[in-house]
């Protein structure tokens, strides 16, 4: 008798637990749907200012062939690697689907510059549809930049500091501007003085195929605003204290060298005028990218004397 009712008691208690289980349900609900965006706030917040663990490269390397743990890390970290391309990859394999739907107002608007897409031929059977694709794998690279800016600072973020995780997370917006500003100026500045310059070069006649049309118009579009992320880069490397001011300041002759050969590889063509309208903004640029660098520099410089202050301050404290 005394072990039914002790079943009994047990039973019971199971029992209530189940109701106030099915009872508070929908309030544990709310509550952590809630509670979610706050608790995914702070957890950010926390890896945004979480210290990394430094070791001098040259300990790194030696270990490697060592140390069983930092093989491990090593490999582990090549499978980072790999998860944030593949997120990438399928990332900008959606957007270039996504802008199927309306790839073809894009080559119209692109091809506005020559009068319209019936003022170009395609004289090979597949060329329409690799235009199609052309344009479409450029306009999804433009949607998906800000995600592969992000999955780039994602892991990068475990070995920075605390200000260079912040400085590279709101790089990403404006990494994202410079690229559309950069495509923007290419299209509405660069096209408008290169195209009559090519085609009325001599009297040839022009008959511009599609395929080498749209070639050279997304390509000097992508190169071009790729380009336009430099200030960018060299502000986060400066403040990273990875590139010094003064030493792009005393190299801007080799720099100038650099940029010639670049603008010589983007343009179709080796005359002046189209290099000379590639090398004008690529050179305004590097040298905007010495000002921001010593701006950058500057600010690193205030940062570390406010650390070591308060590293002082708490020695005598």
């Amino acid at each position: 008798m005394r072990n039914f009712f002790i079943r009994l008691g047990q039973d019971i208690l199971v029992y209530f637990r189940v109701l106030v289980a099915i009872i508070t349900f929908p309030f544990k609900l709310i509550f952590t749907i809630i509670a979610f965006p706050f608790r995914a706030l702070y957890q950010f917040n926390q890896y945004l200012n979480t210290q990394p663990d430094e070791r001098p490269i040259a300990d790194v390397f030696s270990d490697l062939a060592t140390d069983k743990q930092t093989r491990e890390g090593l490999w582990q970290q090549i499978e980072d690697l790999r998860m944030h391309l593949l997120r990438s990859v399928l990332m900008l394999t959606l957007t270039v689907i996504i802008t199927f739907w309306f790839a073809q107002e894009v080559m119209a608007f692109l091809a506005d510059p020559v009068g319209g897409l019936q003022n170009l031929q395609a004289i090979q059977v597949t060329e329409e549809i690799g235009v199609f694709m052309r344009v479409s794998m450029s306009v999804g690279i433009a949607v998906a930049f800000p995600y592969i800016a992000f999955e780039v600072w994602y892991f990068a973020a475990p070995g920075l500091k605390p200000r260079e995780k912040k400085l590279g997370l709101i790089g990403i917006p404006l990494a994202t501007l410079l690229f559309l500003t950069g495509m923007a100026f290419t299209f509405y500045i660069l096209l408008p003085a290169a195209l009559p310059f090519l085609g009325g070069f001599t009297e040839i006649a022009q008959f511009w195929t599609a395929k080498e049309y749209f070639s050279f118009v997304t390509g000097l579009m992508f190169w071009i605003g790729l380009f336009f992320e430099f200030p960018l880069v060299i502000y986060v490397l400066t403040s990273m204290g990875l590139v010094k001011p003064q030493i792009l300041a005393e190299q801007w002759r080799v720099a100038i060298v650099i940029i010639a050969i670049l603008a010589a590889a983007i343009t179709p063509t080796v005359d002046p005028v189209n290099m000379g309208l590639v090398m004008l903004p690529m050179t305004l640029l590097y040298f905007i990218s010495i000002g921001l660098s010593y701006i950058a520099y500057a600010g690193r410089k205030q940062a570390d004397a406010e650390l070591q202050e308060n590293v002082a301050d708490d020695g005598l404290g």
